[in-house]
């Protein structure tokens, strides 16, 4: 059996034991099937989909996900708000490690891939945000960063204070971000510079 038969073997196998169990997940199900933040969330769905493989409606993948992965527990927990997210985030709780504060403002489309040490501490993230793990968007002297659409944030990087990142930006791994970063710049280093551009 080669690789990518074993993965959709695999993936398959998860999203029959998501089904078995979605008993536990009913509140969360509920929520999405009146509609609260259903946008937001089919917009998250859609792009996380590509991390299984085989296709599978938004609905069934929204059960894959809530199952099989805390850190989308963070974001799903994000896209309804505090209070209700208060009510049943306890039953089954997101990553304690990937933090994405609720007073942080992020636009449709969210993708991560095992962002595990990641804090998400934006004033706003734009559409079609990308980062994995060991990412920081942090506040410095009380301020903190604005993230255009479509940023892509690889591994270990540090995007810091009131500064803003536009779109189509690249934030190379183990990069230090400390000023504005221009529409469709790569940049890299400690501290970070623009190495070049990219035709969006």
């Amino acid at each position: 059996m080669n690789i990518n038969k074993k993965r959709v073997f695999r993936d398959a196998i998860d999203l029959g034991v998501s089904i078995l169990l979605f008993w536990l997940y009913l509140p969360h199900l509920l929520l999405y099937l009146i509609g609260w933040k259903k946008r937001l969330i089919d917009s998250d769905i859609s792009r996380l989909k590509a991390q299984i493989h085989f296709h599978t409606p938004n609905f069934l993948a929204l059960l894959y996900f809530l199952h099989h992965s805390s850190y989308y527990r963070c974001t799903f927990y994000h896209r309804i708000g505090p209070m209700v997210s208060l009510l049943i985030g306890w039953w089954r709780p997101g990553e304690k490690s990937f933090v994405v504060p609720f007073s942080t403002q992020i636009d449709e489309g969210l993708y991560f891939a095992h962002p595990y040490s990641t804090v998400l501490n934006a004033q706003r993230i734009g559409k079609n945000f990308s980062c994995i793990h060991c990412v920081t968007l942090g506040k410095k002297d009380g301020k903190r960063p604005i993230i255009g659409d479509n940023v892509t944030v690889n591994c270990h990087a540090c995007i810091i204070g009131g500064i803003t990142i536009g779109d189509n930006a690249v934030i190379g791994a183990g990069s230090v971000v400390l000023k504005d970063v221009p529409k469709n710049a790569v940049v890299a280093g400690n501290p970070a510079r623009i190495i070049k551009y990219i035709n969006p």
